[in-house]
């Protein structure tokens, strides 16, 4: 992996979120988790090069967000779906998702990511809050993704480091 600069990334940022999805991957060397993502963006915010991701509450790699304060996003350009797809539907507490899908955590400033990727973003957390249902102003959002009124945590982070294969 080589370090580039964030507006050297090819790949447009809703495809790469929305379509092709990542994995949000929180930890260190002693621990650590992964989930999917197909929501979240890529932007400018207080002057700093930001990514915007929305977890929720009872996602096990929240935990390590809340604690590590660093996170990775590892995009694959649309292959992997199947390992992602794992990833998005088990949970690390009962599973080791890198064991079951055959990916390979990483390590870099203090953070994990998924040495297959081949992009990864590594964020630190500056700023987050919780999503509440006075949040919508479309009441069709919280009726059509909130059933269980489990609201997403909006973590902003900034990208402090960009790898591409």
């Amino acid at each position: 992996m080589k370090e580039i600069n964030v507006r050297d990334i090819k790949e447009n940022a809703v495809k790469m979120i929305s379509d092709d999805w990542a994995l949000l991957t929180a930890g260190n060397e002693e621990g650590f988790n992964t989930m999917t993502v197909s929501w979240g963006g890529i932007g400018e915010l207080w002057g700093k090069d930001v990514a915007f991701i929305f977890v929720r509450p009872q996602r096990y790699t929240k935990e390590f967000i809340e604690k590590e304060k660093m996170m990775t996003l590892s995009f694959f350009g649309g292959e992997k779906k199947k390992e992602m797809g794992i990833c998005g539907k088990v949970s690390g507490r009962d599973v080791d998702k890198f064991k079951e899908t055959g990916l390979t955590p990483a390590f870099s400033d203090g953070t994990v990511y998924v040495k297959e990727a081949d992009t990864v973003l590594i964020l630190k957390t500056i700023a987050r809050t919780e999503m509440t249902p006075d949040s919508f102003l479309d009441s069709s959002i919280d009726e059509s993704c909130y059933p269980y009124k489990d609201y997403h945590i909006v973590y902003i982070a900034e990208i402090v480091k960009v790898l591409e294969k």
